[in-house]
């Protein structure tokens, strides 16, 4: 390994240890001067905590619920495993960042599927039949853990890094409507101008493919590579990667009866701090991110 790859894999070891240090912004409170339902009145948003879920409703996701309770929504958690009895009784279901038991604490290669067969045939049924699903998965190994599920979908996670042309580069994204990484859409352009996003920002995650017609969203800068490591956070010269033209960080499609949008970034939903530092709708580079979450739920939702 050289010097230089050294220094990097040292660096980006010691961000791997820092990100256990992702903590929830208590202090962040969200603005929504027009609320979509009366408090409370709104549809119900579950959100998946029994995936052993590296983002919960209680602890890294809570500025996102309080973001949904602000526009009226209610919000609940989801702790039982995905069968048809329980996927009936709940029309609107967030899954961010699922992983497998074995992956929980270890981050390293073999990344195991976080759901069973039984429960993505239960999922593909649901949505088929009107469910409408958020499914959010991260960096490896979260992505990997979320592979087979998107995948039934037509939209394959890929179990890497979403950097820049090395991995030492910066790990913010910004995606703007005026080149085209933003894609005009209902959901970026809402209903008024009030609604309308111009930019907003994701802070590393992955990427996905897309094995059928998608709607894109989020479309990563060409020089955007997708390193895939054996560790994560640990990359040398000889670490292999995707180019990232083409590559999608966000997108949505109806499927039957039921509604899907897939994203490769977590943070962008919610707000956190890292050592000190904003991660999410609280850093001033993502001022559209909290109007896109609203966006992105109300399409979910059929009010758009």
């Amino acid at each position: 390994m050289s010097r230089i790859a050294l220094a990097i894999a040292l660096r980006c070891a010691v961000a791997g240890s820092a990100a256990a240090q992702q903590v929830s912004d208590t202090l962040w409170q969200p603005k929504v001067p027009h609320p979509e339902f009366p408090a409370g009145r709104g549809p119900v948003v579950y959100i998946d905590e029994a995936h052993h879920n590296f983002h919960t409703m209680g602890g890294r996701f809570a500025p996102f619920a309080r973001l949904l309770q602000a526009d009226g929504f209610g919000v609940r958690r989801f702790v039982a495993g995905f069968d048809q009895a329980s996927l009936d009784s709940i029309h609107l279901l967030v899954i961010s960042n699922a992983l497998a038991r074995e992956n929980e604490t270890v981050w390293s290669r073999p990344v195991r599927p976080a759901f069973s067969s039984a429960e993505l045939d239960a999922v593909e049924a649901w949505v088929k039949a009107g469910g409408a699903l958020l499914l959010i998965a991260d960096h490896m190994p979260l992505a990997g853990a979320a592979m087979e599920l998107g995948a039934r979908f037509g939209a394959p996670y890929i179990d890497g890094f979403a950097l820049g042309k090395t991995p030492a580069e910066g790990r913010v994204t910004i995606f703007r409507r005026s080149d085209g990484s933003l894609v005009s859409h209902v959901i970026t352009n809402g209903r008024s101008r009030g609604e309308r996003v111009d930019s907003i920002a994701t802070f590393t995650g992955s990427a996905f493919l897309h094995t059928v017609a998608l709607d894109s969203l989020l479309i990563l800068p060409p020089e955007t590579r997708v390193f895939i490591p054996q560790v994560a956070w640990q990359f040398s010269d000889s670490t292999p990667y995707v180019v990232g033209a083409r590559l999608l960080q966000g997108a949505v499609r109806k499927v039957g009866r039921g509604r899907v949008a897939f994203f490769g970034e977590a943070a962008m939903f919610t707000a956190q701090r890292q050592n000190g530092a904003t991660m999410g709708l609280n850093d001033p580079r993502a001022g559209g991110n909290a109007q896109f979450v609203l966006n992105l739920l109300h399409w979910l939702a059929g009010r758009l």
